[in-house]
């Protein structure tokens, strides 16, 4: 969609015109000339429809008219002591939601000074924030529909944002649009079924970001083995299709290439029955959005090439299908990994693991990454402990872990630290292999998949960060969205906010 910022009209321009009220419903500037010239109709239509607070989520039950063909509609701002990124977010998706209704192709937006609060003391970052509400949730994943495709797509097109000053607000705006386009196409991948996204077909997806300035590696399953990554080989090789590793390369630090890039790590298992310890027929389904992590990787690396970000930063996607057949691997077989490790497989349903270990040591020999960020949908375990709201975050760097819980605050994506400790590792040795992939005892299950994981760090001194995105990836009630139900983009604008406010190579 087009989302266009102009400067304040004297009169209403398109057919469709939305007015924001805070809770105090106070009418605006623009509002109090309306209700002059139209006979007090704004006025008699608040003191009419009781329904209407002004409360975040609300819009006025009836559209009306000033008189001259233009119709009015009002949205709820909430508590106006209270605004912030969050709420103004919610407001625009609100916005979004209403014009869809409405069936309408185009609508105006006019942002006033009474939004703004102490955390937002400038108009042109709060219509920002509208706009990139308005644009987060106007989205829907429709390309497999055929009968009565119309049906489902959304109608809106266009939205001009009225502000004043608004070649500043255009600016604000133009990296969250990039950045909310990464979040469609993350959102497109995990919601793409497992026979439309695998791993040959996934890396294809990353080869086209060469178009970006961005340099795509593609390692086979030959090149993978010669480089003895039996962990990872060992979970694909009871799928037919074969395994991928991607190295999405940007190199934009101007001090070149001697300067370490910053690893992003994602899991890309793009289907996971759990192979010889197949799933239950409850959630299979669900376990095409395996690879969140990789298509967080893959759509926060075609923002941060679109923003040409002057960092050296490389997204690592480890690609594979987790299949039972004759020639899967079985529970008890022991796997050598990249590192040398040997791994002792106890479950084979505990995979993306296995794959993030060979991926991890790759970025840190081939590139001498010195600050690794994986994101996996590793655990169910961390849906237990958080819900759906929090993102698992474990790490063994203080700093790094406020960056980015802080990160997460400033973009309403959160996370929570979870422990490690030698207590937990200890429940990871094998009997008969240095490691095995899971915990010998109950509980802490997203603990000992993150200690797992710790023992791929080539050296203490590496920074490192794991986020369990498997409670956050996908939403059926839409509380994370602001209604807008599947697939969420989690991890993309966190890390995007992260790079430009906190990560300093």
């Amino acid at each position: 969609m087009q989302i266009k910022f102009k400067d304040n009209p004297s009169n209403l321009q398109s057919i469709v015109s939305i007015f924001i009220l805070c809770d105090d419903i106070k009418l605006t500037k623009s509002l109090e000339k309306i209700d002059i010239e139209s006979n007090n109709a704004v006025s008699n239509f608040i003191s009419l429809d009781k329904s209407f607070k002004g409360k975040v989520g609300s819009t006025s039950n009836a559209i009306f008219s000033d008189g001259k063909g233009h119709l009015i509609v009002l949205v709820g701002g909430g508590d106006k002591k209270k605004i912030s990124r969050k709420q103004l977010q919610s407001i625009g998706a609100n916005i979004a939601v209403k014009l869809n209704a409405m069936k309408v192709e185009e609508g105006d937006i006019f942002i006033e000074d009474n939004i703004l609060s102490e955390n937002i003391q400038d108009i042109q970052t709060a219509a920002a924030y509208i706009a990139e509400g308005i644009k987060l949730r106007n989205y829907k994943f429709t390309k497999h529909y055929f009968n009565k495709k119309k049906d489902h797509e959304l109608t809106l097109k266009s939205v001009s944002v009225f502000v004043n000053n608004a070649e500043q607000s255009s600016k604000i705006f133009e990296r969250y649009s990039i950045t909310a386009d990464g979040v469609f196409l993350t959102r497109d991948l995990i919601s793409e079924p497992g026979n439309i996204i695998y791993p040959e077909s996934f890396a294809q997806k990353c080869l086209e970001m060469e178009k970006l300035g961005l340099k795509v590696k593609v390692l086979s399953k030959n090149d993978m083995a010669a480089l003895g990554m039996g962990s990872l080989l060992g979970v694909a090789q009871g799928s037919a299709n074969e395994a991928k590793l991607v190295a999405i390369e940007l190199w934009g630090d101007v001090r070149g290439k001697e300067i370490p890039p910053l690893a992003l790590v994602g899991k890309g298992v793009t289907f996971d029955t759990g192979g010889i310890n197949l799933k239950s027929s409850a959630h299979i389904t669900e376990m095409k959005y395996d690879m969140g992590g990789a298509g967080v990787v893959a759509g926060l690396m075609q923002s941060l090439a679109e923003q040409k970000v002057e960092k050296n930063i490389i997204g690592f996607l480890g690609l594979v299908e987790n299949m039972p057949s004759g020639t899967a691997q079985r529970p008890s077989d022991v796997v050598i990994s990249m590192s040398g490790q040997t791994i002792e497989i106890d479950n084979t349903d505990a995979e993306g693991r296995l794959v993030l270990a060979d991926v991890m040591w790759y970025a840190q020999t081939e590139y001498n990454c010195q600050t690794i960020i994986d994101l996996a949908t590793l655990t169910g375990a961390i849906g237990v402990a958080l819900g759906d709201e929090f993102a698992g975050l474990f790490s063994n760097n203080d700093e790094l872990s406020e960056q980015l819980i802080n990160s997460g605050k400033e973009v309403n994506e959160l996370l929570w630290r979870m422990p490690l400790s030698e207590h937990y590792d200890s429940r990871i040795n094998s009997d008969i292999a240095d490691i095995r992939n899971t915990g010998k005892l109950s509980g802490a299950g997203a603990t000992t998949a993150a200690q797992f994981l710790q023992r791929f760090l080539k050296d203490k001194n590496r920074r490192w960060a794991h986020l369990d995105i498997a409670g956050v990836t996908w939403t059926s009630n839409g509380e994370l969205t602001n209604g807008l139900k599947g697939a969420t983009g989690f991890g993309v604008r966190l890390l995007e906010n992260y790079i430009h406010s906190y990560y300093k190579p």
